[in-house]
């Protein structure tokens, strides 16, 4: 088995590790719904996704006539509260997701979840796709406070201070991801079957998969080219 050359391996959460787009997509269209507003199909919600429920619920409000400032916080939270009830319905991996987790534990990489979504929600979907064990750390978008989170640098070197130190790299799926990985001087792998928010070869990544059976030679090839 070939080793890694990277200690730590970060992920994003929605359109990285987890397709959520029909979950997400519902909890959003029963917030329009309490708006009066028409309902966003499902299969455009993946570009509403990015940068965490807050953002999401402004997108699709935005779309469909306006943010209505007053109503907003109510809204928002009717959001959270449906996704919360309802949020592993149609959420799964990605293909190759399990199987690629399991290739980077046999080569001794510690795994870490780093998401805008808030901490308790990430938590609740790892539990209860039974995928909590695989990862050392979950870390959310409220984790460490406002201002913090993807794109700014902060939560990826948490995830490193958690592991004790190490060489780390990180794989996302939006502008989001790369920005925070770039500031916190780490490679970033960027996946195309993701919510992207700009064609993936302009995210600004290392590299650029098109399944999760790329992953570890893309990093073995990253890390190889980076040693000094």
């Amino acid at each position: 088995m070939n080793s890694l050359p990277f200690d730590i391996v970060g992920f994003d959460l929605d359109g990285t590790l987890l397709d959520t787009h029909g979950d997400l997509g519902a909890a959003v269209n029963h917030a329009l719904g309490i708006a009066g507003r028409p309902e966003v199909p499902v299969g455009e919600v993946r570009g509403l996704i990015g940068g965490g429920g807050k953002l999401m619920l402004q997108r699709a409000l935005d779309l469909t006539g306006g943010i209505p400032e007053a109503e907003f916080p109510e809204l928002l939270n009717a959001l959270l509260r449906f996704y919360e009830d309802n949020i592993a319905v149609h959420t799964q991996p990605f293909a190759g997701c399990e199987a690629m987790l399991d290739g980077l534990a046999s080569r001794g990489a510690r795994l870490a979840v780093v998401t805008n979504k808030r901490e308790s929600l990430a938590a609740k979907v790892m539990a209860e796709l039974g995928l909590t064990s695989r990862f050392y750390t979950i870390i959310g978008g409220d984790t460490l406070g406002p201002g913090r989170a993807k794109p700014a640098r902060d939560q990826l070197d948490e995830m490193i201070g958690r592991a004790g130190g190490g060489r780390a790299a990180y794989v996302g799926d939006t502008t989001f991801d790369t920005r925070a990985a770039t500031a916190a001087g780490l490679p970033c792998v960027a996946v195309s079957f993701g919510f992207n928010d700009l064609p993936p070869d302009e995210l600004g990544a290392a590299a650029v998969i098109d399944h999760f059976d790329e992953l570890i030679p893309t990093l073995q090839r990253l890390g190889s080219s980076t040693i000094a």
